[in-house]
């Protein structure tokens, strides 16, 4: 008897808890459903490069410096950058959250573990230009300050409502 396949299940990532910490941790999210143009429209969602580039960086993961510093992988089933594809995030509370795109699962997965590393070393999460690799310099997408955030990157804006109180205000 075939049993039908739970669609959900082919969503998860195939890396399972490599690195798991608890949910306030540093955290390198992996898009799963990147498309990196080497699929035709018949490839399911295991050979998509998201899946890869996840793959590629969960298989060199334990030995690298990123998870000496406890990062945590997980997989996201759509980042929705599908023109910057394949993306990844680092985030964690109290710290600057980064996107990434353009990468390539077959060369990058080292890039991505290393600016992991960087990230984990930083303060605040920090990470200037030069501190990121090459193609991580290239393919930022975002830089998110954390909320609280002091400094030459915030500035606050108190935008007043505008109420009129007096009828000459009004034209």
């Amino acid at each position: 008897m075939h049993t039908p396949r739970d669609s959900r299940a082919d969503l998860l990532p195939s890396f399972g808890q490599a690195g798991a910490a608890g949910d306030d941790e540093l955290t390198l999210s992996i898009c799963l459903r990147c498309r990196d143009g080497r699929e035709d429209s018949n490839s399911g969602l295991e050979m998509r490069g998201g899946r890869r580039l996840a793959q590629a960086v969960a298989h060199v993961f334990p030995d690298s410096t990123a998870a000496r510093h406890g990062i945590r992988l997980r997989g996201v089933n759509c980042m929705s950058n599908c023109k910057r594809s394949c993306t990844v995030a680092l985030s964690a509370p109290g710290r600057f959250t980064y996107l990434f795109g353009d990468l390539d699962p077959t060369l990058h997965a080292g890039d991505v573990l290393s600016v992991a590393a960087a990230y984990a070393e930083a303060e605040a999460g920090y990470l200037p230009r030069p501190a990121r690799p090459e193609v991580l310099r290239a393919g930022i997408l975002g830089r998110i300050p954390p909320l609280g955030f002091a400094g030459d990157l915030v500035e606050p804006l108190s935008l007043a409502p505008r109420h009129s109180t007096h009828e000459s205000d009004n034209p």
